[in-house]
C-alpha cells in the first residue's frame, strides 16, 4: 500500500467537494487502483456515487453530513477535547507541528485539526503524519463509525485511513470510546454526540 496516495486521496475526498474535488475523481480512483488496491475498493463507494450524482447534490449532501451534524465532525481534536480551552492548546500546537514539517497551512479557512489538513500533513511528512494520525485514532474511529450507522458513502474513505495505522479497528461505538478511555488523560467532552499520479492538493477550506 502506497500511504501517501491513500493519505492524500482522502484529503481530496473528504474536502469539500467543488469542481476541482470532483472533477480529480477519476485520477483518484486510477492512482488508488494502481497502488493500494485495497484502499481503491474502500474508496470505491464514493467516487462511484459521485460519477451517477450531480454536483449541487454533492455538495449539499457534504455540507448536511459534515457542517450541520456533529456527529459527523471532521475536526480530530473535538471528539477528545470539545469547546474546551485545552483544545486552544492542541490547535496552537498541530500548527507548531505543521510549520516545522515545511507545511503551510495559510490561507486554507480551516482548523489546523480538519481531517484532510492533517492528511495532507501525513502525505507531506509520512512518518510523523502517522503518528499524529495514530494519536488520534480514537477520533477517526468514532468518525468511521459514525459515517458507516449513517450508511454514508464517506465511510469507506475514512475505514481507508484507519487501515494505515497499525492494530485492528474497534467493532462498535463502545470499542471506539474504550479506546479513547485507554489513551492520555483528557476531557471527552466532544465525544457525545508523494505520488505524481495524484494533482497536488488544492486548498482544502470552504470555497
Amino acid at each position: 500500500m502506497n500511504v501517501r496516495v491513500v493519505y492524500q486521496a482522502a484529503s481530496l475526498c473528504l474536502s469539500y467537494p467543488d469542481e476541482g474535488v470532483l472533477g480529480s475523481s477519476a485520477l483518484i480512483g486510477q492512482a488508488l487502483r494502481e497502488t493500494s488496491p485495497r484502499a481503491a475498493a474502500s474508496f470505491a463507494p464514493l467516487l462511484e456515487w459521485w460519477a451517477k450524482t450531480s454536483a449541487s447534490e454533492v455538495q449539499t449532501a457534504y455540507v448536511d453530513t459534515f457542517d450541520m451534524s456533529r456527529r459527523h465532525a471532521l475536526y480530530l481534536s473535538y471528539w477528545t477535547d470539545g469547546d474546551t480551552r485545552r483544545r486552544g492548546a492542541v490547535l496552537t500546537d498541530l500548527k507548531r507541528r505543521y510549520r516545522e514539517a515545511g507545511l503551510a497551512i495559510d490561507g486554507t479557512g480551516e482548523l489546523p485539526d480538519f481531517l484532510p489538513l492533517v492528511l495532507e500533513f501525513a502525505r507531506h511528512a509520512p512518518g510523523e503524519g502517522a503518528a499524529l494520525l495514530q494519536e488520534y485514532r480514537p477520533s477517526l474511529e468514532l468518525i468511521r463509525i459514525a459515517l458507516a450507522e449513517r450508511g454514508s458513502p464517506y465511510a469507506g474513505v475514512v475505514a481507508a485511513v484507519c487501515d494505515t495505522l497499525p492494530g485492528r479497528s474497534p467493532a462498535d461505538r463502545q470499542q471506539a470510546m474504550a479506546m479513547a478511555a485507554a489513551g492520555p488523560p483528557r476531557e471527552y467532552v466532544g465525544l457525545d454526540a508523494h505520488d505524481p499520479r495524484l494533482l497536488p492538493l488544492e486548498p482544502v477550506g470552504r470555497r
